[in-house]
C-alpha cells in the first residue's frame, strides 16, 4: 500500500482493507486455539487443566512480544507519517534486535519459574507433569515467538497487513493439521500425546517465522532492517519502550487475572477448566476485534505524526462501532448456544451444565468491553502508552479481582462470572472519559 492513502482514502474502506486480512488471520488463528484445546480435551481432563495452568505464563510471553511489537509499531508508523523515513528504519532494527534478547530471557525465565508455578495451582501429581511436559517444549522456543511478531508488527506498520496474514494463517494451518497426528500417533507419526500438541504449536510458529523472512528478503517493504542502522540512540529506545512496556504490561494483566482466579476456584478443578474454556472461547471473539484495532494502530499513529487530528477522531469512532458489532454477536453466541460451545471441549455433563450458566453472565459484558478494548489501542497508536495501561489496569485488576474476591465469598464460585459483567461496565465507562481527555490534550 502505498502510506500516503493512510491519511487520503476514506477511513471506512481503508480500514476494512487494512483490518480485514489481520480479522481472517485473527480468525484462523482463533480457530487454532479452539482446536488445540479440542484434540488435548481428548486425552484427558487433567490434560485440559494442564493447558488452562500453562496459558497465563504462554499469554504472558506474547503479551511482552505483542507489546513491545505495538512499541515498533507505533514509532514507525509515527516517523513514516513525520517523513522521518531513516528514523523509521532505526526503530526497526533495534526493535529486531532487542526483540531477540526479550526472547532469550523468556526462554530462561519461563522454563525456571514452571515447576514452582505449576504446583501453586494443583495438588494433582498427573496435571503437573502434563504441564511440564507441554511448557518444555513450548517455551524453549519462545525466541521463534519473539521474532515471528516483531516481524509482523514491523509488516503492519508499512500498511502491509497481507503478508501477516498468510504467514499467521499458515502457521495456525500447519498446527491444527499436525495436532491430531501428533496427539493421537495418525499414521507414520507417532502417538506423543500433550507432547504432541506442543511440537506441533512449535512448527507452526517456525513455519510463519519462516514465511516473515522470506518475504521480507525476496521482496523487502519501505522500512528496512539492517546493521548500519544499529546505532546508539537512547531517545528511540526510550519512545520504543515507552510505549512497548506499557503495551506489555496491558497484554500482561490478563495472566495476572487468571492466575488470579485459578486461584480463588481452586477447590474446584471443574470450574479452573470452565474458566480455562472460557478463555479460549473469549480469543475467538477477541482476536477478530484485534484485528481491527490492530489496523487501527498505524492508522492512527501515522494520521496523528501528519497533523491529520479530525482524521483520527473518526478512525478511532469507526473502529469503535466495528468492534462493537464483533462483540455483539459474541453475546448472542453465548446466550443462545452456551451448552453447544462447552460441549466441544468437554463431555462432563456437570461442567457442561456449569459452564453454559457461566457463558450466559460472562457475555453480558462483551459490548460493553469494546470501548476498553478500542480506546486503549487507540491510546497505543497515538504514542500515549500510560493512559492505555491505565484502562488494562482498571479493566483487569483494580476492579475485577477485588469485585471476583467479594463476589465469591457472597455468593461462592458464581461469583467471579458476575465479576466479568461488572468489571466491564465499570470500566468502559472510564475508559471513554480517559480517551477522551488524553486525546484533546493530544490535539
Amino acid at each position: 500500500m502505498d502510506e500516503t492513502c493512510m491519511k487520503e482514502k476514506n477511513v471506512l474502506p481503508l480500514l476494512i482493507s487494512l483490518t480485514l486480512p489481520m480479522v481472517i488471520s485473527m480468525l484462523i488463528n482463533s480457530l487454532y486455539n479452539i482446536v488445540d484445546s479440542f484434540f488435548v480435551a481428548q486425552i484427558s481432563e487433567d490434560a485440559m487443566t494442564a493447558l488452562s495452568l500453562v496459558f497465563p505464563v504462554q499469554n504472558f510471553i506474547n503479551a511482552v512480544s505483542i507489546g513491545f511489537g505495538v512499541g515498533i509499531n507505533a514509532v514507525i508508523a509515527f516517523c513514516l507519517g513525520a517523513g522521518q523515513p531513516r528514523l523509521a528504519h532505526m526503530a526497526a532494527t533495534h526493535g529486531m534486535v532487542l526483540s531477540g534478547v526479550h526472547g532469550i530471557i523468556l526462554t530462561v525465565a519461563a522454563l525456571l519459574v514452571m515447576p514452582p508455578f505449576l504446583r501453586m495451582f494443583t495438588a494433582s501429581d498427573e496435571v503437573v507433569q502434563m504441564g511440564l511436559q507441554y511448557s518444555v517444549i513450548v517455551f524453549s522456543f519462545a525466541l521463534i515467538t519473539v521474532l515471528g511478531i516483531s516481524f509482523e508488527k514491523i509488516f503492519q506498520s508499512v500498511g502491509n497487513m497481507k503478508v501477516p496474514m498468510i504467514s499467521l494463517s499458515c502457521g495456525c494451518i500447519v498446527n491444527i493439521i499436525l495436532d491430531p497426528l501428533l496427539i493421537f500417533g495418525i499414521g507414520p507419526f507417532p502417538r506423543l500425546g500433550i507432547d504432541g500438541a506442543a511440537w506441533a504449536t512449535v512448527i507452526g510458529q517456525v513455519s510463519s517465522l519462516f514465511i516473515y523472512s522470506v518475504v521480507y528478503v525476496k521482496r523487502p517493504i519501505s522500512v528496512q532492517i539492517h546493521l548500519r542502522y544499529l546505532l546508539p540512540d537512547r531517545t528511540l529506545d526510550g519512545k520504543l519502550y515507552g510505549i512497548g512496556i506499557p503495551a506489555t504490561l496491558n497484554m500482561a494483566l490478563p495472566s495476572l487475572l487468571i492466575a488470579a482466579l485459578n486461584g480463588l476456584l481452586a477447590a474446584s478443578q471443574s470450574y479452573v477448566v470452565i474458566l480455562g474454556i472460557y478463555y479460549k472461547l473469549q480469543t475467538f471473539l477477541y482476536l477478530p476485534a484485534n484485528g481491527f484495532i490492530q489496523g487501527m494502530r498505524p492508522l492512527i499513529g501515522y494520521n496523528f505524526g501528519a497533523g491529520e487530528q479530525e482524521r483520527v477522531r473518526l478512525i478511532y469512532l469507526t473502529t469503535l462501532g466495528m468492534t462493537g458489532l464483533i462483540m455483539l454477536a459474541g453475546t448472542i453466541l453465548c446466550q443462545f448456544f452456551p451448552a453447544e460451545l462447552m460441549g466441544l471441549f468437554t463431555d462432563n455433563g456437570e461442567t457442561i451444565m456449569d459452564g453454559q450458566a457461566a457463558l450466559r453472565i460472562i457475555s453480558a459484558g462483551f459490548i460493553m468491553s469494546a470501548v476498553s478494548v478500542t480506546s486503549s489501542g487507540a491510546l497505543e497508536g497515538l504514542g500515549k502508552g500510560a493512559p492505555s495501561f491505565v484502562i488494562s489496569l482498571l479493566r483487569y485488576t483494580v476492579i475485577s479481582i477485588p469485585t471476583a474476591y467479594l463476589l465469591v465469598r457472597v455468593m461462592g464460585p458464581t461469583g467471579i462470572w458476575h465479576a466479568f459483567w461488572l468489571s466491564e461496565a465499570v470500566t468502559a465507562v472510564l475508559a471513554f472519559f480517559i480517551y477522551r481527555r488524553t486525546a484533546e490534550k493530544k490535539r
